[in-house]
């Protein structure tokens, strides 16, 4: 058999012997060949097994220690700001840091889409009423939240994967446990060893919101990024507030630099509210026990005690937490209104809400 390749025929004697069939040779040009891969592009990338995968990291802490030296001056004032808010905490009543957790996860519910009030909010972490068959979700997640900001272990404590299984706690919010999610984000802060608490917590925050699944990962990344963040403190502040002015720090997007600018600002900015709100309630108590020193029992104190702990404060929950008659709480908070200690907010005749007067 001839194995030579047969001499193409002159263009017109080609056309006079019909279609081409499956053995003539092909006139696509080279450059045409769509299939081949691109010259810049090395063969032992391209050919099988295929096109090979990124290899770089999601959280690569390299960028990350990049944007914190670029952002060095604004850590500062951050860390500064946030020290002041630990001393204050440190000096201050245990009940602060509820006041404060009440409101901080009041606030993130704004951005997490939850929304739930400050007034319902204490009612159900006090009482554990005022849920619906609408929001009873949302309730948990936001109960789950303050209780986490205001005591227990840092997600960290004791290592990251079972330091985080611990503070989840998935089954108190009706839902399983996600352990390939808490390995990974372990994984990840593995290799952010070495940078600031604040920088680390940032990196907790949005690893945290990629790789966890459910309803309630956004909540549970601030809770998260708030309590690692105060580990940089003395125990003041078992959290570092993120959604107290807005939620500025918890929309950060882009190149790493951008979500850390956008964190430690909003962060200097929640903290320094924080900051600002104790030294309001701080002279609210002074004058409060002021104004009543002619008032004799108990009940006087132990409810300047619970408005100072609570934003909102309702009759049922007062009378629970002075451990007073209904009477007796219905007529101090009538004389703590007419002395300007405090408002009541709904403005309604029945399930009123009191507020200390700030």
């Amino acid at each position: 058999m001839n194995s030579k390749k047969p001499m193409p025929l002159p263009e017109d004697e080609a056309e006079d012997l019909g279609p081409a069939s499956i053995f003539d040779g092909d006139p696509t040009e080279e450059e045409d060949l769509w299939f081949l891969p691109p010259d810049e592009v090395a063969e032992e990338d391209y050919f099988p097994p295929g096109p090979r995968s990124d290899r770089r990291l999601l959280f690569d802490p390299r960028d990350w220690r990049a944007a914190q030296s670029d952002l060095s001056a604004e850590l500062a004032d951050l860390a500064l700001t946030f020290g002041a808010l630990d001393e204050r905490l440190r000096a201050g009543p245990k009940g602060w840091t509820h006041r404060l957790a009440l409101m901080e996860t009041s606030d993130l519910g704004w951005w997490t889409g939850d929304r739930v009030s400050v007034d319902r909010l204490a009612l159900w972490t006090g009482l554990r009423i005022g849920a619906t068959h609408d929001d009873v979700q949302a309730l948990f997640r936001a109960g789950w939240a303050v209780r986490r900001l205001s005591s227990g272990a840092a997600p960290a404590e004791g290592g990251w994967e079972s330091g985080l299984t611990a503070f989840l706690d998935r089954l108190a919010q009706g839902s399983d446990a996600a352990p390939e999610a808490v390995v990974d984000l372990a994984e990840v802060m593995q290799s952010a060893e070495g940078l600031h608490p604040v920088t680390q917590s940032a990196i907790a925050f949005h690893a945290w919101r990629a790789i966890a699944q459910g309803i309630g990962q956004d909540t549970e990344a601030a809770v998260i990024a708030a309590r690692h963040a105060a580990s940089m403190g003395r125990g003041g502040a078992l959290f570092m507030p993120l959604a107290l002015s807005g939620p500025g720090a918890l929309r950060g997007a882009g190149e790493p630099t951008e979500k850390l600018g956008s964190w430690i600002r909003g962060a200097g900015q929640a903290a320094l509210a924080g900051l600002l709100h104790l030294d309001r309630i701080s002279a609210w108590e002074d004058k409060a026990r002021d104004v009543t020193q002619d008032l004799s029992g108990r009940t006087p104190p132990r409810l300047i005690e619970v408005l100072a702990s609570w934003p909102m404060v309702s009759a049922p929950l007062a009378e629970d937490l002075t451990e007073a008659s209904r009477a007796a709480v219905q007529r101090n908070f009538d004389l703590f209104s007419r002395r300007g200690l405090v408002r009541e907010v709904t403005g309604q005749g029945r399930y009123r809400v009191w507020t200390a007067a700030l």
